[in-house]
């Protein structure tokens, strides 16, 4: 395709927003040719500015957040947006009606693969707010799936180490293995894949490290807007 789509990036956290705008870039080449990639535009608000909303579950101020970078990306020529942060779609119905442009949805995208895998039982890993919240429940559910989520001390401990050293780039060891410990749990209650849904944990947890099959949610919506940025009209 000689004139991909201008792809829009609303990044939340740096590590999961690196980790998909890097697998873009990589994967562009075998569509696109070496060194090619569609044009990518990037903008974020600090971290913190999200957290301190969140914590206070004001997911209208999220959405606000979220609807100021989509303006200013639009003004800068992008075509469609993505948002690798998965906590942050729990603002995303709230804000979808008034974007300047269309949005792909993390969740979304990782339902859809999991149906073609024929999952039928995902175990969800994330924040505290996303394993808890309603982002993929409907979405898995959707396409016939069902969801577990880990125990309430699991899904405390597993928020630490998100927002403790993951979003920090801090990948220890004894993290993998908590993690792993987690997902064979989720197995031996029926699942038969996870979803790793925050875009962090694919930088600690890899299909090799994982029990079960893993849904990398930052590759898969990196991927989604791969094939959007050179789809044929």
């Amino acid at each position: 395709m000689s004139n991909p789509r201008h792809l829009g990036i609303v990044a939340v956290s740096a590590e999961g927003a690196a980790l998909c705008y890097r697998t873009i870039c990589a994967e562009a080449a075998a569509m696109l040719g070496r060194h090619m990639h569609p044009e990518i535009s990037m903008h974020t608000f600090p971290l913190g500015e999200y957290m301190r909303h969140i914590d206070a579950g004001r997911w209208h101020d999220v959405a606000a957040l979220m609807l100021e970078s989509a303006r200013k990306l639009a003004a800068c020529g992008a075509d469609f947006l993505i948002c690798p942060d998965n906590t942050a779609h729990q603002a995303f119905d709230l804000l979808e009606d008034r974007s300047p442009l269309r949005w792909l949805h993390i969740a979304d995208e990782v339902a859809r693969v999991a149906a073609e895998c024929g999952f039928g039982r995902v175990g969800v890993l994330g924040t505290r707010y996303l394993m808890e919240g309603p982002v993929y429940p409907p979405k898995l559910a959707e396409r016939g799936i069902a969801h577990e989520i880990p125990s309430r001390e699991q899904r405390a401990r597993i928020n630490r180490i998100i927002f403790e050293d993951l979003v920090h780039g801090c990948f220890e060891e004894s993290a993998r293995a908590y993690f792993r410990s987690v997902i064979a749990d989720l197995k031996a209650r029926g699942c038969d894949a996870v979803a790793l849904s925050c875009t962090e944990i694919p930088l600690l947890i890899s299909p090799g490290d994982s029990p079960l099959p893993v849904l990398d949610s930052t590759r898969i919506l990196a991927r989604a807007a791969l094939r959007e940025a050179t789809r044929a009209d």
